[in-house]
């Protein structure tokens, strides 16, 4: 589909050109399909709203994808770089490493050309849906008239956000009736867009009084079954404790599979980036997980799972092994003195650390350098720095 073995620029402009065909072919179809069969139900702020949303969408799976390719074509040529320097133990020579890696580096490029097409092919399908739903939604939105609807519609998405508040504040003891308890009404608003009374309105009812007659009526509540949601939360801390130990390599799973993003800043790196992000870091600075003396910290925690990765490189060391042979003074010295975190938000932080420090059950003694903190103004305006060497102020 398109051809990247050339300069960054020449393939920037390609990556250009494949997001605007793409916005030309498909998503501009798809809205005008969408305006065609709606006519005046579609509104031309909603046409604006939903081609820019789906422009951004397209823009983001082009550059995932981009940005994959680009990974495994860097770590193919690293290993090429390798093994010329080793062709002498090897017996092979350089002509042939050469070759060997050329074809490794086009069938990374066939299979991103191949991804890139079953990607765009997915998204004009869920584009289509997703255009539907959002017009249809957006129709019986302007037919609402009454608070219980009004308010519903704002937990729309309610579901998805409750392993993250139970990730964060609960345990296996929370049920519908407590849910409201384990957290703080700020958070709740700020993930939610609605109030911890609110949703205690629509749990339990009450009166309110209608806007345009002034009449005060009576809601019964009774939105959420509680045996579902109950049965529910157990079984979520029941996953957390399987999946807890990522110590283990033969998991495949985190609990963050689990975990929808949210509409907030919750969104959570997969693990299968977050080795070839911590593998990037280990080949440009050889032996780092070998030196205890070596810091690494992360100025944006989302799920921690960036900062565990770098954990278990650490802990699986052998020389890190030569200089602690004790397990636990091993994982102390670790988390005490090399590994630093600041997450944005209280619920990120708590999420964060809940997943970190979650790996065994005995780890209320460990102590550890992850705070809650927004680094993002301070880098904006310099000032990082200065705030680091306050937070940390014997590192």
């Amino acid at each position: 589909m398109t051809q990247m073995e050339q300069t960054p620029d020449k393939a920037q402009k390609v990556i250009d050109k494949l997001k605007e065909a793409v916005k030309q072919s498909t998503v501009k179809a798809v809205v005008d399909t969408a305006k065609s069969t709606y006519g005046s139900d579609m509104k031309a702020a909603d046409k604006r709203q939903i081609e820019s949303k789906l422009n951004h969408e397209a823009d983001r799976m082009i550059d995932k994808l981009h940005t994959n390719y680009e990974i495994e074509r860097n770590v193919i040529e690293n290993q090429r770089v390798a093994e010329q320097q080793a062709r002498y133990e090897t017996g092979k020579t350089s002509e042939q490493i050469d070759k060997e890696f050329e074809q490794k580096q086009k069938k990374a490029m066939e299979k991103f050309n191949e991804e890139l097409t079953s990607a765009i092919s997915d998204f004009a399908k869920e584009s289509t849906k997703e255009t539907v739903k959002t017009v249809e939604t957006k129709k019986k939105e302007r037919e609402k008239e009454t608070i219980e609807d009004g308010v519903r519609d704002h937990l729309r998405g309610f579901s998805r956000t409750i392993p993250s508040f139970l990730m964060a504040y609960g345990d296996n003891t929370v049920t519908l009736a407590t849910f409201d308890t384990i957290i703080p009404d700020k958070v709740f608003l700020e993930v939610t867009s609605i109030t911890l009374d609110q949703f205690k309105f629509l749990r339990d009812g009450g009166d309110y009084v209608e806007e345009e007659t002034g009449q005060t009526k009576h809601f019964d509540g009774q939105l959420f079954d509680s045996v579902v949601f109950d049965d529910s939360v157990k079984e979520f801390f029941a996953l957390k404790k399987k999946l807890a130990d990522y110590f283990d390599e033969k998991s495949v799973e985190d609990i963050f599979d689990y975990i929808p993003p949210q509409k907030t800043n919750q969104i959570f790196t997969p693990k299968t980036m977050v080795k070839k992000m911590v593998d990037m870091l280990e080949q440009e600075n050889p032996g780092c997980f070998d030196m205890p003396d070596k810091t690494f910290i992360d100025l944006y925690m989302k799920s921690g799972l960036y900062i565990t990765e770098i954990v278990k490189r650490l802990y699986q060391s052998d020389e890190m092994k030569k200089q602690f042979p004790d397990n636990k003074e091993r994982l102390k010295h670790i988390f005490e003195k090399q590994v630093y975190g600041l997450a944005p938000t209280e619920i990120i932080y708590k999420i964060a650390t809940s997943y970190i420090l979650g790996f065994d059950e005995d780890t209320k003694d460990i102590k550890h350098n992850f705070r809650q903190l927004d680094a993002l103004p301070y880098a904006k305006d310099g000032t990082l720095e200065e705030v680091l060497e306050e937070l940390y102020p014997e590192q």
